[in-house]
């Protein structure tokens, strides 16, 4: 079931390359490939025949591809080093990476984004690649010349791609470190991959270097920025102190500059990659125990760009012109759409790397395509409603009447696109929005609530897609079509994965569940990756021996293929009376239901008969209802203010009166709702280790983190009875 087109010979790429690009190219050409649109109506993921067996689901493909699953959208397009080369071939003038730079310190100037064209990064590449084979040899000497780790520990900048590009051209191994990681962390994974090698900004060399007594594989570290000064004194440049630190830990230290300048003196010819050769060893952050060294090889990437393409809508001329980095380069999420733009010779701009300030980044950028996050697009919703379905005033009645028509449209399956209101508000709110040139948004990392996903398509009045995927799978294996304007779905499998359904009898969940099937997602095909690196154990957990991907999600796929995310396999728990718990269904209720709280964190024990819960409020939303119930006003933006509302007992009361109109709303069982609250401003942060890099819950650290909240809410008791809901 799992066939592949056929395939060219690893060693036939070097000859095809420098051929000439036809012209129907599937990467560049508008034409060429097929977007994959759906109707809500139409058949989008098809159960093969006669896959059904014990305890499993029929197995589900794509509609538009049953009979296969794609490797590659492109012939010549085999690894990530053959789509950058094909883009410096067909673009090598077009503006490829962009960053501003800070002008005015004192006053905060920014320039205007300063671009790299295709050729320049390149011949840098090679020479920063040929400097880094250089250094490993006459200086590292390192007995490996290729498919050995080199660590990149950055903030998103032009450099991280720079590094990147150079270690495909000469087959080494990238291995991201999250910008935010934790030093216990960072010192597994560089002692697992023994990388002699670290590119980091000059803001993580200190937490390098301090760790450097337990890194013993640690040789090199490569400075994106400069280490001298026109103003430094003699001896107290920061190349002074931090090579002096090095020195006693037995570390060399260079920039990336002296590595270029190295490259130039002592060029190496480039040493492409085999598509089965590894690409990356991204360690996923973990939300219980060590992180997982997940190896994603060439291949895994050329298919992932085939997911890409098919499911892309257009924007002007071309699949992708241009895109915003501000998503973690360290996550799987950006890093694939960062390759897609590559093989579509578009310009990749980076943020300034200030969340707050991105809209400036935006408006400066107008980008072609914008992949997002809940948590994002809720600040965009809370903006966009702020002027105008909450304002005051003759217009603002013009924008709830528009915006109600267009949601009207789209609950009736026509789309969220008007003339007129298209032109009186969606152009208008684009363009505020820096979006005005957007074709597709992309929502994945987290659950988009359906209200929220469906306000932004009538806001924006684009196509606005949710989807699924993990770093296993090399990102997105699934995700929403274009023309279906449902919500709650991640669409149906790619082009390039199939799906099917274990059951889960201990949550009750089963294969033969009518009207739809449920049980574990199981995930095999192209993007699915090798193994996790140097821990057999937990790959033959995670891999079973037909090639499934467990996910450790629980799914349900509907009548026309769609795949739903209801719930997880291990977060569960059993209350006193014996019943199981599923808290992430159970929080995404409340989250759909009640706009004043933006995350949630529901918690029981087998001691206790009921739920308690800690939420973290929304801002936007929930500084006018706290000020009409206190009778004064709160500003959204003074914090102080805020967790004084959430303090007060009458907001408290006001907003569990809300919880509960949402549990009997989503029909929650009587212990499954939440009969304890807790309101703070932002409980759940990366810096108290309660949220993964990637903004995932940590739950055994946030119950050991607020074990004397959680034993408070229990002490207080149920406060429907306090409250005489």
């Amino acid at each position: 079931m799992n066939d592949n087109p056929a395939r060219l010979k690893e060693s036939d790429t070097q000859d095809l390359l420098t051929a000439p690009v036809a012209v129907d190219d599937p990467i560049h050409d508008k034409d060429s490939i097929a977007v994959i649109q759906s109707a809500s109506g139409e058949k989008q993921g098809v159960a093969l025949p006669n896959t059904e067996r014990p305890g499993y689901s029929a197995v589900y493909r794509n509609a538009a591809t049953p009979d296969k699953l794609m490797q590659s959208s492109h012939p010549l397009i085999r690894t990530q080093y053959d789509a950058f080369e094909h883009s410096v071939k067909k673009y090598p003038d077009r503006d490829f990476l962009g960053a501003r730079h800070l002008v005015d310190p004192k006053q905060g100037l920014w320039s205007p984004y300063i671009w790299q064209s295709y050729q320049s990064v390149a011949d840098r590449r090679t020479n920063l690649g040929s400097g880094l084979c250089y250094l490993n040899e006459c200086v590292v000497k390192n007995t490996k010349t290729e498919q050995f780790a080199i660590a990149l520990f950055s903030q998103n900048r032009p450099e991280w791609i720079l590094t990147d590009l150079a270690c495909h051209a000469y087959n080494l191994i990238v291995v991201p470190l999250y910008d935010n990681l934790g030093p216990n962390s960072s010192e597994f994974i560089l002692n697992s991959v023994e990388a002699p090698i670290l590119v980091a900004s000059l803001s993580k060399i200190p937490k390098i270097l301090s760790l450097a007594s337990q890194l013993p594989n640690l040789k090199l570290i490569i400075s994106m920025d400069p280490l001298i000064s026109d103003n430094d004194l003699p001896g107290q440049s920061k190349a002074d102190i931090l090579k002096a630190w090095a020195g006693e830990k037995g570390v060399q230290i260079y920039t990336i500059t002296e590595v270029e300048d190295l490259g130039m003196k002592h060029p190496r010819p480039h040493h492409p990659p085999k598509s089965t050769d590894i690409l990356t060893i991204n360690y996923t952050s973990g939300t219980t125990s060590s992180p997982k060294g997940v190896v994603l090889t060439h291949a895994n990437f050329v298919a992932a760009l085939s997911v890409a393409f098919s499911h892309t809508p257009r924007s002007s001329n071309k699949v992708v012109d241009i895109v915003l980095c501000y998503l973690p380069l360290a996550h799987i999420y950006e890093r694939a759409t960062i390759g897609v733009a590559i093989a579509a010779g578009a310009g990749v701009a980076f943020y300034r790397g200030n969340i707050l300030q991105i809209l400036e980044d935006l408006l400066e950028v107008r980008p072609t395509v914008f992949t997002s996050v809940p948590r994002l697009l809720n600040r965009f919703e809370s903006a966009i409603k702020a002027k105008t379905v909450n304002a005051t005033g003759w217009r603002s009645n013009i924008a709830r009447y528009g915006l109600s028509v267009k949601l009207q449209s789209l609950a009736s399956g026509q789309g969220p696109n008007n003339m007129i209101w298209d032109r009186l508000i969606s152009r208008k709110v684009k363009a505020n929005a820096g979006l005005d040139r957007v074709a597709s948004i992309i929502s994945g990392s987290a659950p988009l609530a359906p209200d929220t996903h469906q306000f932004l398509r009538a806001a924006f009045g684009v196509t606005i897609a949710q989807g699924y995927g993990l770093t296993e799978t090399h990102g997105g294996c699934m995700v929403g079509q274009p023309g279906d304007y449902t919500t709650g779905n991640c669409g149906p499998p790619s082009v390039a994965t199939e799906v099917c359904l274990k059951d889960v009898p201990e949550l009750n969940y089963f294969a033969t569940d009518k009207p739809w099937p449920r049980g574990e997602l199981l995930v095999r095909g192209n993007t699915v990756f090798r193994e996790y690196f140097k821990d057999e154990a937990r790959t033959r957990e995670a891999i079973d021996a037909d090639g499934w991907f467990h996910t450790g999600d629980v799914a349900t796929i509907d009548e026309i293929g769609r795949v739903y995310i209801i719930d997880r396999v291990k977060n569960f728990f059993k209350l006193a009376q014996g019943e199981y718990v599923a808290p992430e269904q159970i929080e995404s209720a409340y989250l759909t239901g009640c706009p004043l709280v933006q995350q949630l964190f529901v918690h029981g024990s087998s001691l206790e008969a009921y739920l308690v819960a800690i939420a973290a409020i929304q801002p936007l939303a929930f500084a006018p209802f706290a000020s009409k119930i206190m009778d004064r006003s709160v500003s959204p933006s003074d914090e102080g203010a805020i967790q004084q509302a959430c303090d007060d007992p009458r907001v408290l009361e006001a907003v569990f009166a809300e919880f509960d109109r949402v549990g009997k709303e989503m029909k929650l069982q009587g212990y499954e709702k939440v009969r304890n609250l807790r309101l703070m401003v932002e409980p759940f942060t990366i810096d108290n280790d309660t949220l993964t890099p990637t903004l995932k819950l940590k739950r055994p650290v946030a119950a050991a983190f607020f074990k004397d909240v959680i034993h408070d809410m229990y002490q207080q008791g149920d406060l429907t009875k306090k409250f005489g809901i």
